[in-house]
């Protein structure tokens, strides 16, 4: 099980590296890999066992953030977040995106960063997405609002970019044009 000492923090290097494609079949590691990756999102928003093992609650973990740059992550919503989604994607992509933006009010969090980095950060507002499962299977969905700025966070540690850098460093709450807010907290 990934707990927090297994996540590697922001100055560590394989956060700042394009993480290498994936081959399928999945090798048992790999696919272990994804499946740990879903398990830590699961269970860090799960009250008790985020307290027992503890776990800071996130909706997302991408694989360099346990110090394996390969192109997997996991999300996880439940209904408590008004979203219902479950998904370990390897070698995702986004195939296309609307032009309106959307950020969160509340700012970005992220599990490989201890601290509050306040700011807007700039997202599409909505995407189409390609990636496989587990199995080898390609998957294609739309994803809008929330799962949507998930997605675009993971994929971004998938190309060693981390959230703070999309943050207007001048004016970190700038009004961001042709933007929606979105008012959610978002773990990871």
């Amino acid at each position: 099980m990934i707990r927090m000492k297994d996540i590697i923090r922001e100055g560590h290097p394989t956060l700042r590296k394009r993480s290498e494609e994936v081959q399928f079949p999945l090798s048992q590691e790999d696919r272990k890999l994804g499946e740990d990756l879903l398990e830590y999102v699961i269970n860090s928003q799960d009250e008790e066992m985020a307290q027992k093992y503890d776990l800071r609650p996130g909706v997302g973990i991408a694989a360099p953030q346990i110090n394996v740059p390969k192109r997997i992550f996991a999300l996880h919503f439940d209904e408590s977040t008004g979203e219902n989604l479950s998904m370990i994607a390897v070698n995702p992509k986004i195939v296309s995106h609307s032009v309106e933006k959307a950020y969160l009010t509340s700012g970005e969090g992220c599990l490989s960063v201890d601290r509050s980095i306040p700011g807007y950060v700039p997202r599409y507002a909505r995407v189409t997405v390609k990636a496989f499962n587990l199995e080898g299977e390609e998957f294609k969905m739309r994803l809008k609002g929330l799962p949507a700025i998930a997605f675009q966070h993971e994929l971004d540690h998938l190309n060693g970019i981390m959230f703070f850098d999309h943050i207007n460093s001048q004016n970190p709450f700038a009004e961001i044009e042709n933007a929606t807010p979105i008012k959610q907290d978002l773990g990871e």
